[in-house]
Order: structure tokens, then sequence, then C-alpha cells
């Protein structure tokens, strides 16, 4: 059966929430966060992304989030909002074994990221080029390249190799965590990405696809809420955004204001989603808990080792994003 489509738009890779005491998996809060995002009008979420704590998770909890996450989407009626897998390992063969496993659990594509723990070995265009090409050959599911030097000990593909990985017809995106806008330009123009539907989006290029066989339209994601809007003006496709699990709807607002020609108020919107998010990118994953334990009353803690924040810290984070909150608390559901 094919996977649900996907739309651009807003996506977040979705926390995990566990007990406070116990650290097991804290099921009804992961199924409650993913129906509030949908009702938000974000069109996919990533389970078992870096946000996800994927690493600290065993393969039979990565796939009871992916399953419980599923299952909430489907119950709440938003069946057309696909899951997305984490579905790193460092070898060609684990990473296979684990897009199957991911896959049976429920997820509809994968999001994976250059194997890195033998860095010098691995981190060269050739390597990179045999790994993405045998995990897609066997892949059951589709594959969105995952560009993050930073979890990855700096290995940053160009956009020449992107694109050329990306030939192959079971690679359907990229996701920019670089925030190299004109490396997403690059890539988007080249593999004809599909763009959200604006007065403002530039007409569509002329020159030959050189995606040259596809089962999906190529997506091209922008990595970090801080740069939403620049990811559309770039000719990009969706944003997928840690951010955005504590403020989607100001997402969406700056994806709407673009698609209805305004730009002013696009620009000011991002200028408050990036004075946010940039307090959410400071504080990291404990962080991004508490803001959303401070204004939506879970959240919790991670994994250890990950660390708890301070009340002072905790109150911190909830004051710097105080002014985005007002405007997100604002807003309606949009489904």
């Amino acid at each position: 059966m094919a996977p649900t489509p996907l739309r651009p738009g807003v996506y977040a890779p979705t926390m995990t929430f566990f007990d406070p005491s116990t650290e097991d998996l804290d099921v009804p809060t992961i199924r409650k966060h993913a129906v509030r995002l949908a009702k938000a009008g974000l069109v996919g979420l990533v389970a078992m992304g870096s946000n996800g704590e994927a690493v600290h998770l065993t393969l039979e909890e990565k796939q009871t989030v992916i399953r419980e996450t599923r299952s909430a989407l489907d119950e709440a009626n938003f069946k057309d909002v696909p899951v997305i897998a984490g579905a790193s390992e460092n070898s060609i063969r684990g990473t296979i074994q684990l897009t199957k496993d991911l896959a049976a659990a429920g997820a509809e594509y994968a999001l994976i990221v250059p194997p890195s723990y033998y860095r010098y070995a691995t981190g060269n265009d050739e390597t990179l080029y045999e790994y993405f090409t045998a995990v897609a050959d066997e892949s059951p599911l589709p594959l969105i390249l995952y560009n993050y030097p930073g979890a990855v000990a700096g290995i940053d593909m160009d956009s020449d190799l992107i694109i050329r990985i990306s030939q192959h017809p079971n690679v359907v995106g990229t996701k920019f965590t670089c925030a190299n806008t004109g490396k997403l330009t690059r890539v988007a123009r080249a593999l004809h990405a599909i763009k959200p539907e604006s007065p403002l989006a530039p007409a569509k290029s002329s020159v030959p696809v050189t995606k040259t066989t596809a089962n999906h339209p190529y997506v091209a994601f922008g990595g970090i809420a801080d740069f939403t809007l620049q990811t559309l003006v770039s000719g990009g496709s969706a944003i997928l955004a840690g951010g955005a699990n504590v403020i989607p709807k100001l997402c969406v607002k700056v994806f709407t204001l673009w698609s209805e020609g305004k730009i002013t108020e696009a620009i000011e919107a991002q200028s408050l989603l990036s004075q946010a998010d940039w307090v959410l990118t400071k504080a990291a994953i404990p962080g991004t808990k508490s803001a959303i334990q401070s204004y939506y009353g879970y959240g919790g803690y991670p994994r250890r080792p990950l660390g708890r924040l301070s009340d002072a810290q905790v109150k911190a984070v909830a004051d710097g994003i105080k002014e985005a909150l007002e405007v997100e608390l604002s807003l309606p559901d949009v489904a």
C-alpha cells in the first residue's frame, strides 16, 4: 500500500514522554501530544528522531511509540497525517532491519542520518552514497535524508551529494538542519521539490528535473523553526522543527501568511517565532519539555543522563517564550 503523501506544511519531531519516577514510557501523554499537534494544523509527525530521544530507547520501545502515535492519530480522525520514523543505525544491515521493524509498527517513511561512529571511515562522499542507496534498495519505507552535522560528528553533505543520492527512486526528501538555505535552494530547484501555494512563490523552473525516477514528489524540509519563512522563500516545501512541539500554531501561521501573500505579516510572525525558537534551542530537550509542562500541563523530563532544569531555568525558558506563547494560545485549532 502506498504511503500517505507528504504535503507542504509544518511537521514536528515529537518528544517522547516518560513517567517522572520510573522513566517508563508515558503512553497516554505520547498519544495526547500527537493529537494536539495534529489539531494545531501539523501535516506530519516524526517519531524517534533526535528530539524523541531515540538513542535512549530499546527497539521494543521505539515500536511502541510508533504504534501508539499512529493509533492515536487514526482514532482522532487524522489518518492523513503520516508518521515518519527516525530509523538510523551505523551499519547498512542494521539500518535496513530497523526500517523493517518500524514499518511493521506503522511508520510510513524513514528519516536517516549519515553513519558517523567511525567518522573518518564513513564521512566521505562515496561511502555515504553507498550507505544511503544500499539502505534505499532494501527499505520498505521511502527515505528522507537528514543532514544534521551537529549530531553526526560534523558530517555535512553538500548539495551535489544530496542530489546524487536522491536519484534513487526510494529517496523522497531531505531535512536541512544544517540551516544552509543556499544548499536547500539548490536541491529544491534541481529536484523540483513540492512547494506550498503562494502568489509570492517563484514561477516553476523550466530547467529539466534531474531526479530521473521517483515514487514520490521531492520534499525539501527546513530543519529549524528559526528559518521557516526563509525555507519558503528559498523554494522549500515544509518545515520539520522541534520548536513546533511548543508553538505549532505560530509555525503554521507563518505558512498561512506566506500562502496568502502577506509578506510583511509573515516577517513579523517569523521574527517572533525565531526569538522563541532560540530560547528552546539553547535549552535543548530538557527545556522544550519544561516549556510544554509550563504552558500545557504535561511534558515531564528526559531520560537520564539528560538533566533536569532548575526552577530558575524553568522560569527563564517560560519567560523567554512568553510573547510567542501568548500568540500561540490565542490562535484556534486548525483541525
